[in-house]
């Protein structure tokens, strides 16, 4: 009896280590089918080819912030959307360990008793039973194998995006907080707008009183100084609406409580951006996609050997006696093995139909696959393109500020000898603060493009080690 399981464990093994090979095998395909899918590669970014090298994770702390490094690690922490994806990967590897525990034996306890009589009330007699029980199918053709392989196949790009999704997590958390400190600044710069303005219209009064200036004057800078107080309050609002923002994605309750820098960090050196290819192996989503494309495989595999005859090997060992003590007597013990072979006939096309679906579904994760990739590239390159718009941007506005503060300085002063007219004032002194605001935005938006070309070449959020 001991010697009619060494069959079944030696297949087991085989089909272990069948299931190596198999692995290997579809992870290559998945990759060619992949990069077939794929467009011409350049083989060098268009943009800025002098900086290509490996990339070098690690933005969070590069940003030299432990306010926005400490508010991230919480994000991985409590997002609840993220805590989600975790519970994906755990069904997911419970999933892979189902799929291998069909490749092994199963062996069961069976016990039982029952009673049995006359309706019309002779005599009962009572029967007891207890033995064990054993069933396992041989995988000649692969289907379980191809089972497993799509189990695990599913599990990495499960993974992945949770990967994706962490450094998502933190990238958004880095925008919501970059939108804070821009939110705030612009408060102050609405509240100093306030304050020139009221400046102003206490002049425009004295002046209107003096017979120096028209009603016309004063009812101009009333205009401007309610314009701006509405501003302050938008501006107010703006940045309560990003702390709320920022303490959802935290996992926190919303109540606009937080606290921030009161300025932007500087400015990293731009990431290297590699080369379009390592991108593929790179990035998180790709990687996932590329995975979905080997459990297509796998599920293909999987349909076609269900085709196939199936043969099971099953034997019980018990025994059954009127008498509970009398159940394991040797007299009264029993045992079979038997084998089963089970073939499709006739199914009226079922099994073609979903070696069919199967296929229709690799084609789909083929084309999803290209998909990603193309967008990953599309980000890498709109990003590098960006980065050098913004810094040009960046200098045009700084140059705009000070000619225009250097021509609020000149206006003030006419205005006062008289020169000036109270309109092209208030017109230029717009025109001031309008530059300064921008340069504030444009600071926050450089740092959105550190962070999102970091996010599209693959980059960690942390470090090399995370």
């Amino acid at each position: 009896m001991i010697s009619s399981w060494r069959f079944p464990f030696a297949m087991v093994l085989l089909a272990s280590l069948a299931a190596c090979s198999h692995t290997a095998s579809e992870t290559r395909d998945a990759a060619l089918k992949g990069q077939a899918a794929l467009p011409q590669i350049p083989s060098a970014w268009n943009s800025d080819p002098s900086q290509q090298r490996p990339i070098k994770a690690g933005w969070v702390k590069a940003l030299n912030d432990p306010i926005l490094t400490n508010l991230v690690k919480e994000a991985q922490k409590a997002n609840p959307d993220l805590r989600a994806l975790q519970a994906t990967v755990a069904q997911s590897r419970a999933l892979v360990r189902q799929s291998r525990s069909q490749l092994y034996p199963f062996l069961g306890l069976e016990a039982g008793a029952s009673t049995s009589g006359i309706v019309d009330g002779g005599p009962s007699s009572e029967e007891f039973s207890l033995g064990v029980a054993a069933s396992w199918e041989a995988d000649i053709w692969g289907r379980i194998e191809a089972n497993v392989t799509q189990a695990q196949a599913g599990l990495a790009a499960t993974e992945a995006d949770y990967q994706f999704s962490k450094l998502t997590l933190a990238a958004a958390v880095a925008q919501a907080y970059f939108a804070i400190i821009e939110a705030r600044e612009q408060e102050q710069i609405a509240s100093d707008l306030v304050a020139v303005l009221k400046e102003v219209d206490r002049i425009a009064n004295v002046r209107l009183k003096e017979g120096y200036a028209t009603a016309r004057d004063s009812a101009l800078t009333l205009t401007d100084l309610e314009n701006a107080r509405e501003q302050s309050i938008l501006t107010s609002q703006s940045k309560r609406d990003a702390m709320r923002a920022l303490e959802v994605l935290l996992g926190r309750y919303p109540s606009a409580d937080l606290k921030i820098s009161i300025s932007f960090p500087e400015l990293p050196a731009s990431p290297p951006a590699g080369l379009p290819s390592q991108l593929l192996e790179r990035r998180p989503d790709i990687v996932a996609a590329e995975r979905r494309i080997a459990a297509s495989i796998a599920g293909v595999n999987q349909k076609k050997a269900a085709q196939l005859p199936q043969f099971t090997l099953s034997s019980s060992l018990g025994g059954a006696s009127d008498e509970l003590d009398n159940v394991l007597d040797p007299a009264n013990v029993i045992w079979t093995l038997a084998t089963n072979l089970l073939t499709p006939l006739f199914d009226a096309g079922r099994l073609n139909a979903e070696v069919d679906e199967a296929k229709a579904v690799q084609d789909q994760v083929i084309a999803n696959y290209a998909a990603t990739a193309l967008n990953a590239f599309k980000e890498v390159e709109t990003a590098l393109d960006r980065n050098l718009s913004e810094r040009q941007r960046a200098r045009a506005l700084s140059g705009a500020s000070a000619a225009s503060q250097r021509a609020l300085h000149i206006a003030r002063l006419r205005y006062r000898e008289g020169e000036e007219d109270l309109l092209d004032v208030l017109t230029i002194q717009q025109s001031a603060f309008q530059a300064r605001s921008a340069l504030v935005s444009i600071e926050r938006i450089k740092l959105e493009n550190y962070v999102q070309l970091s996010l599209a070449l693959g980059g960690h959020w942390l470090s090399n080690a995370d």
